[in-house]
């Protein structure tokens, strides 16, 4: 019998037929009951306990540095603390192998590391809030810094505990939920915490932020360890985490560091899978990025923006998120992200039309509603891709490294964005992030002729 080691979610295969599509498609109201799975709506929780600090260390924190009088250039500083979340997959091999003394034998491994992690970010943000800004910058940045290490350390146990406690059909459900959460959590720390602060002072703003993070702890004691996490074999046949670290640690690191790369580098077509991954919501970071000044220097106001982007945008891209998670469930993945980036690519028509019409909120209302409503289809498909790509042996560190490239690569691919804005008009420079989302497309039509597709694809569909 093989190992699970080597049993792969991705790997050179042909689609399903089109054939018994008649037996296969149940309709939208099966799409729809996927939602109502117990561990499906769980994740909601954890994506919720994800989305919660990231606010914490920057634009929440930045207002709190504002407010105290310290300088746009340390401000500015303040956002390296963030690197954590793009080096992630620097540690995440630890995460995915160590067993953790008393709380993986009370709770197992994928829940002990996610209650580990949530009661460091608890402490982390307590002690943020505890800081004096214009007293004590430094040890500020590094209370920060341990939040932020501590949140990319929850995001990659969450992460595998969402591939591996959903089947392969719930993908698109799970990665719909996990947005709408992490969108949550990002309201709750962004605008809660400041509503917040208009009332109390800044330490019991982060106080009741930091008692927020026991949702996502209640959602892990409430809910089973995965099967696979329990301590499935490696390729040498022994438990990851157990005698082998001890006795032989190069072994173990061989087993916990270079096995899930290899595995992956092994796989037919692995050079275009990453590239894919770097280029299909490109031209969406490319427009993204930029949306804030352009609403500015078109005329529209803080409490428009606010208002019609922030809070209206956000229902907009929840309901983007369970639609392209409904849509991953009845057509598949792959079928998803072709339909979901070609709606990316022409939402981003819609800003150039803005452009043109100026400063209208009922169309800034359009605008978003469309970019946001494709945007959270196009992540919702993209988020079960990357899941399905993922080794279930070697799923933090798989989902961890993909997740860290994609990342990494928005950041500094799309850094450029506003000289090109500088130096077009903004119905020129909108032209160019539609045309920037044809490569990620391309890549995707070539995967798909060359049934380069993750192999739960053939279960992805409702039977």
């Amino acid at each position: 019998m093989s190992q699970p080691s080597k049993l792969r979610r991705h790997d050179r295969v042909n689609e399903p037929s089109d054939d018994n599509t008649g037996s296969i498609d149940k309709g939208w109201l099966s799409a729809v009951r996927v939602y109502t799975d117990r561990r499906v709506i769980a994740i909601l929780f954890l994506g919720f306990s994800s989305g919660m600090p990231l606010l914490l260390t920057f634009s929440t924190l930045s207002i709190w540095l504002a407010e105290e009088g310290i300088s746009k250039t340390a401000i500015g500083l303040f956002a390296l603390v963030g690197m954590p979340y793009s080096l992630k997959f620097v540690w995440a091999p630890l995460i995915d192998r160590l067993h953790l003394p008393l709380l993986t034998p009370w709770l197992g491994r994928r829940r002990g590391w996610a209650i580990l992690t949530q009661l460091a970010l608890m402490i982390g943000i307590v002690g943020l809030g505890s800081n004096d800004p214009a007293n004590g910058a430094w040890s500020m940045a590094a209370w920060a810094l341990f939040v932020t290490f501590s949140s990319a350390s929850q995001d990659v146990v969450i992460d595998a505990y969402r591939v591996e406690i959903l089947e392969e059909r719930q993908y698109g459900a799970g990665a719909a939920m996990i947005v709408a959460g992490y969108r949550i959590g990002m309201l709750a720390s962004g605008a809660g915490a400041l509503f917040l602060a208009e009332a109390f002072s800044w330490f019991w703003v982060y106080v009741a932020m930091a008692a927020l993070m026991g949702i996502g702890m209640l959602a892990i004691l409430l809910n089973p360890e995965p099967n696979h996490a329990t301590g499935h074999a490696t390729g040498a046949g022994t438990s990851p985490g157990t005698s082998v670290g001890r006795s032989n640690p190069i072994q173990w690191l061989r087993e916990a560091v270079v096995e899930p790369f290899a595995e992956f580098l092994g796989r037919g077509g692995w050079l275009p899978i990453l590239l894919f991954v770097v280029f299909y919501k490109f031209g969406d970071s490319l427009a993204g990025i930029m949306a804030g000044p352009f609403y500015v220097e078109i005329g529209f106001s803080k409490s428009e923006i606010a208002s019609v982007s922030k809070i209206f945008g956000l229902a907009a891209t929840l309901i983007g998120g369970f639609l392209g998670g409904m849509l991953v469930v009845r057509r598949g993945i792959m079928q998803s992200l072709l339909w979901c980036g070609l709606l990316q690519m022409l939402s981003n028509l819609m800003f150039a039309v803005q452009a043109v019409v100026g400063h209208d909120t009922s169309m800034l209302a359009l605008t978003i509603a469309v970019e946001n409503v494709a945007g959270g289809m196009g992540t919702a498909a993209f988020v079960a891709y990357l899941s399905a790509l993922c080794n279930i042996a070697y799923t933090a560190t798989q989902y961890a490294l993909l997740s860290s490239l994609m990342a990494l690569a928005r950041t500094a691919l799309s850094a450029p964005s506003g000289m090109l804005a500088e130096s077009t008009s903004w119905v020129s420079f909108f032209l160019v992030t539609t045309v920037a989302a044809i490569p990620g497309l391309l890549l995707l039509w070539w995967l798909m002729r060359r049934g380069i597709v993750p192999r739960s694809e053939l279960n992805t569909k409702l039977r």
